[in-house]
């Protein structure tokens, strides 16, 4: 029996199934005693029905306990089976808060409609003590069947929480965190001062309705009433907004993490998005949003923008850099996507297929050599060597192409591909002209009347670059005149948001012209490849710091964190910030466990890995340096 004196302290009840598990104690028992049994996932069913109706308060509770115990047809060794079971589906978050468990194990019941039998062994092992577990009890028979409960124990009645917990007479405030209905009744009784409806694992409208809280996670309890804990800040507070459809796994990887996630499926114009980003802590778009200054001004929130996909010039780099906020993408995970539909569009627009298609679909039978040539043999140009062209390199000289190209960065060539001095000079040479530069605004029309009139006549102009790069109004007159012979378009200047909004350009309806609504990247595994890529960079960066990937944060990688505190302070990039921060330790007499620093041009990025024991005060010096442009703290 729980042992009280006269200091008021504060109690703290726990419930046990869907709370302190994931999962209901009693129907997995029945999951376990059943197996091989035909009609096993009907009368699991029946229980797993009964012990939600008990759970939302819609039947009386001794009649569900007895109703699912007359389904049950257990043994005495399942219960150790299932408690085997329970040990695999502990809370996540209890597993990360032992330390709080285990700390104020006085302080903390666990108070159950379930049964000791499974409950203690799990408890017990995370720090909870034997005494301060209130559950009910299974009868046995004389061969270890069960085939009841001990109904003299006041938990298998009708309100038996309530009952028990009057028993107690506890001095000192209590609180309550539960999923039921029946944990609620123990605050409308007004045994308990608050009540905290639980909701990792279980969500139940009528219970949340009336609590005094809703915490996603134990941390969120801890948090809340300012309680030792493994988190410096619950994931669930940490909001992640992610835009324009990215993959699934991108949002089941922040979920999975306890993040509080919001997808939208299309594209947001700058009002749109300053209105949501406001308490936004991650950002996840792909290239229609653009994040500018005005953008992150409204930002107060952001630390990291994470763009899935290969280029970042729809985020304005400089002031994301100035205010600190890392931004990720995924320069690999779409290149081969990229590079097999530059191969497709270019053996189809020189083969002349695609016109032939178009006439075959109105009837016309049209069966000539005429304008159809093979691609081996012919002089491919590439205007850009990075990843992806690279990999058109290869697989262009594969197929028998003489391959040239041009980049304004000293590249070394693959295979026997010749790199040449000047853009003009490729353009020159180049039977099939495919871009793969980048967005910055320097590239503005790179692709002109001008650089047209350069070409080959009868060339092949490919561009899924960016939209930008390229003189359109040029392109059509090449097209109409003959210079180019045909053309394939991934990217336009000015592109739909969402899927609804009709694609309007000179370019339509021109013959030989292939048109892609930007789908370079648009596999299936490709945009499973960003989806996992981009988050996991975040997540490093959210959960441990590192940087490793960042296009504009000094990249650091650094160790998991163990036993220590860890600042990440970036600021501007000035002399002697270092020397101040070490001061600052000192006059603290706060001990470094480990320490990290890279910097840029602009701004320099240091970790310190402190021990638990420090004076508060030390953090607010920190945060108020002039220097100091974002810092954060974990544990």
């Amino acid at each position: 029996m729980l042992t009280t004196n006269t200091i008021e302290q504060t109690y703290y009840v726990i419930d046990f199934d869907s709370t302190f598990t994931q999962v209901e104690g009693l129907d997995e028992l029945a999951n376990i005693a059943l197996a091989g049994n035909p009609n096993r996932e009907k009368v699991v069913q029946q229980i797993r029905d009964l012990t939600e109706t008990a759970m939302n308060g819609d039947m009386p509770f001794a009649e569900g306990l007895r109703r699912r115990i007359e389904l049950l047809q257990a043994n005495r060794s399942h219960i150790d089976a299932l408690i085997d079971f329970l040990r695999t589906k502990i809370s996540d978050s209890f597993l990360r808060n032992q330390a709080f468990l285990h700390d104020y194990a006085d302080s903390i019941l666990i108070l159950s409609s379930g049964f000791k039998e499974f409950i203690v062994p799990i408890v017990t092992e995370l720090g909870i003590k034997e005494e301060n577990v209130y559950a009910n009890t299974f009868r046995f028979d004389a061969e270890d069947n069960i085939i009841g409960v001990d109904n003299d124990n006041v938990l298998s009645s009708d309100k038996g929480k309530v009952k028990l917990l009057q028993s107690l007479n506890l001095e000192g405030e209590v609180c309550v965190i539960g999923d039921g209905y029946t944990d609620y009744e123990l605050r409308e009784s007004g045994l308990a001062s608050r009540f905290y409806a639980f909701t990792e694992n279980v969500e139940r409208e009528k219970v949340t309705k009336v609590a005094d809280h809703i915490v996603p996670s134990l941390d969120e309890f801890l948090f809340l009433n300012n309680l030792p804990r493994s988190q410096s800040y619950p994931k669930s507070r940490i909001k992640i907004l992610l835009l324009e459809n990215v993959h699934p796994v991108a949002r089941e990887a922040f979920e999975g993490e306890g993040f509080n996630v919001e997808f939208v499926k299309g594209a947001l114009d700058e009002d749109e998005l300053i209105e949501k980003i406001k308490d936004v802590t991650i950002l996840g778009i792909r290239s229609k949003t653009m994040v500018t200054r005005r953008v992150l001004e409204n930002a107060p929130r952001l630390i990291a923008i994470g763009a899935f996909c290969i280029g970042t010039n729809q985020i304005d780099l400089k002031t994301a850099t100035e205010k600190g906020i890392a931004v990720f993408n995924a320069p690999y995970s779409n290149t081969r996507s990229v590079v097999e539909l530059a191969v497709g569009e270019m053996i189809m627009l020189i083969r002349n297929v695609f016109p032939k298609s178009v006439g075959m679909h109105a009837g016309k039978w049209d069966k000539s050599a005429n304008n159809s040539f093979e691609v081996r043999g012919k002089k491919l140009g590439l205007v850009g060597y990075g990843h992806i062209g690279t990999q058109l390199s290869v697989i262009g000289e594969a197929l028998g192409m003489e391959v040239y190209f041009y980049d304004v960065v000293d590249k070394m060539p693959i295979g026997n591909a010749k790199k040449l001095k000047s853009l003009d000079e490729l353009l020159q040479v180049a039977d099939v002209l495919s871009l793969h530069i980048d967005g910055r605004k320097d590239n503005k029309n790179v692709i002109g009347k001008r650089e047209f009139g350069l070409m080959k006549d009868g060339v092949v102009f490919l561009n899924l670059a960016r939209g930008h790069v390229v003189d359109v109004e040029a392109l059509v007159e090449a097209l109409k005149s003959g210079k180019v012979s045909g053309a394939g378009l991934d990217v336009f200047p000015y592109e739909p948001k969402t899927n609804n909004e009709a694609f309007e350009s000179e370019l339509r309806g021109l013959p030989n012209v292939i048109l892609t609504p930007h789908i370079g990247g648009s596999t299936e595994e490709a945009q499973e490849g960003i989806g996992h890529y981009v988050p996991e960079r975040l997540l490093e960066y959210v959960n441990n710091g590192s940087t490793t990937g960042s296009v504009n944060v000094p990249e650091v990688q650094l160790p998991l964190l163990k036993g220590s505190h860890r600042l990440l302070h970036v600021h501007r990039n000035v002399p002697g910030i270092l020397a101040k921060l070490n001061n600052i330790f000192a006059r603290y007499n706060v001990n470094i466990t480990g320490q990290y620093l890279k910097t840029n041009d602009q701004i320099g990025y240091v970790i310190m890995d402190v021990e638990r024991s420090y004076v508060d005060g030390f953090v607010q010096e920190i945060k108020d340096m002039e220097e100091t442009i974002k810092f954060r703290m974990l544990y």
